[in-house]
């Protein structure tokens, strides 16, 4: 094969790579994003709870924070493309079962099975754009990846909501399956396939595990405390399986050839601060987000439909997406640490704000408030994204992004659960005192909007840790990814993008 036949293949390589890992990542951005509008609609079809239906949400991310490192491993050692292909499918196919559902329990496993495709795509679309990419190519692939990224997570609520208003909820997901389907066919085409041959080929499928053990039965306790009582055997009982499964954890990877998770990096302060804070920021912003869906579309409050609670949401994506490609020059001018401060303290003043909360609010009320935790998210998440594997040693980028993107599943699956059961036993203690429901519920916003304030106003204190010994400074790359820090879960380079 001559040197110009080489570079065409070459080149429709890296086009069908491109392709097809920025259109599922848009679609799986989209569909994560969407899915807490869509709740009431659920609610209302299978005759399951709201409160019961979180879990479609946490129980998403639960599964994404399980398996996020490990996918990524998997693709390493049997191919790229191959496990991308395999989430891929898996993914059609949740889509196809959530969309049949007749219940709310099978709506739940579909989105946990979604979870795990999702956290797939994600993995190892990143690593097929590194391998087919190199030099600036490799900056405008990572770039526009990340614009697909945050285009679908800012899109997903109002998309989702305006299916739900025609085609039934249920739209949505027929929609995601015959897009995601369609580049199946692509990556089997013209994507290249990849792997690691430096890497261990063991897999740590015993973290993997441990890792949803440690969640479950927290969450479990998070939302079921209050109604079975805070010292009570069952939640006592899940503490106690989650502390076990944690000393199991850390057994584990001690011993492991190939850690999901390297203990040794935990030393790394930086690391440490950083990772805490992208968990704190992206876990509120998640939380307070589905309790605004649920709040705008309760008849006793806003009213709106599935329609309207999509497009309520635009202001706050916008938010996100029009200050992610100034966080960089905005570091530069104040440096990465008061950048970060200054991101909770905004999120930390606008949930006081929320926290103001009146049955007799409008929408115009929310906004501002809305609109300044997306923006100081926007602006602790970015630096912390890229100083975390800037912090580190370049054999160690891979572990370290790992860390970063399982604490964006974790921060999402807990803050989600914590604000689920504030927003329950708040509002049914209001009503038990008398209270009318529009005020129970604006009361559950409120204490809801404390809670998650709590945690920003501890990631103030987080950010004297982050970036006071950065020996290396992010480079494009490492920034290029945090711009697309809108959405829950960006993954960052891979270890080859910065040998």
């Amino acid at each position: 094969m001559g040197d110009t036949e080489l570079a065409a293949k070459q080149k429709r390589y890296a086009l069908g790579a491109l392709i097809a890992t920025c259109v599922t990542a848009l679609v799986v951005n989209a569909n994560t994003s969407a899915v807490a509008i869509l709740i009431p609609a659920i609610s209302e079809d299978t005759g399951m709870s709201t409160d019961t239906l979180q879990w479609a949400v946490t129980g998403y991310s639960l599964v994404g924070a399980a398996v996020i490192v490990t996918s990524g491993s998997l693709g390493d050692v049997f191919g790229r493309r191959l496990i991308f292909l395999g989430g891929t499918i898996l993914f059609v196919l949740s889509c196809v079962l959530i969309a049949l559902a007749q219940t709310g329990e099978m709506v739940i496993a579909g989105r946990c099975i979604q979870g795990a495709a999702g956290a797939t795509i994600l993995a190892c679309g990143m690593s097929l754009l590194s391998a087919a990419n190199t030099g600036k190519e490799q900056m405008r692939a990572v770039t526009l990846w990340g614009a697909a990224s945050a285009i679908g997570a800012a899109a997903g609520p109002l998309v989702g909501g305006l299916l739900a208003s025609t085609l039934g909820w249920q739209g949505l997901f027929w929609i995601d399956a015959a897009i995601a389907a369609a580049c199946i066919p692509i990556t089997l085409l013209a994507v290249a396939e990849s792997n690691d041959p430096s890497r261990p080929k063991s897999i740590d499928f015993a973290g993997t595990v441990l890792i949803a053990l440690i969640l479950a039965p927290l969450i479990f306790a998070l939302t079921n405390g209050s109604t079975w009582g805070w010292a009570s055997i069952q939640t006592l009982g899940c503490l106690a399986v989650t502390v076990l499964a944690t000393i199991g954890f850390v057994l584990v990877e001690r011993r492991v050839t190939a850690p999901l998770l390297d203990l040794a990096l935990l030393r790394n302060k930086v690391l440490v601060g950083a990772t805490l804070s992208i968990l704190l920021g992206s876990g509120t912003v998640n939380a307070i987000m589905y309790i605004v869906s649920l709040y705008f579309q309760d008849p006793n409050t806003l009213g709106m439909d599935s329609f309207q609670a999509g497009l309520a949401t635009l202001p706050v994506a916008a938010a996100a997406v029009v200050l992610a490609p100034l966080i960089t020059p905005i570091v530069g001018r104040i440096g990465a640490r008061t950048t970060i401060a200054l991101g909770f303290i905004i999120m930390s003043v606008s949930f006081a704000a929320l926290a103001f909360v009146q049955a007799s609010w409008t929408y115009a009320l929310f906004v501002l408030p809305l609109v300044g935790v997306a923006a100081g998210m926007s602006l602790q998440n970015g630096p912390c994204s890229s100083i975390s594997t800037s912090c580190v040693e370049p054999r160690e980028v891979g572990a370290a992004s790992g860390i970063s993107n399982m604490a964006r599943y974790v921060g999402a699956a807990v803050m989600t659960a914590i604000v689920a059961s504030v927003y329950s036993s708040v509002n049914a203690s209001q009503l038990a005192g008398g209270a009318e429901a529009g005020e129970a519920l604006a009361q559950a916003f409120s204490w809801s909007s404390i809670s998650m304030g709590i945690w920003c106003v501890l990631g103030i204190a987080l950010a004297a840790l982050v970036a006071r010994h950065v020996v290396q400074k992010p480079n494009e790359l490492d920034y290029a990814n945090a711009a697309a820090s809108t959405s829950h879960t960006i993954p960052t380079p891979v270890p080859s993008q910065r040998a």
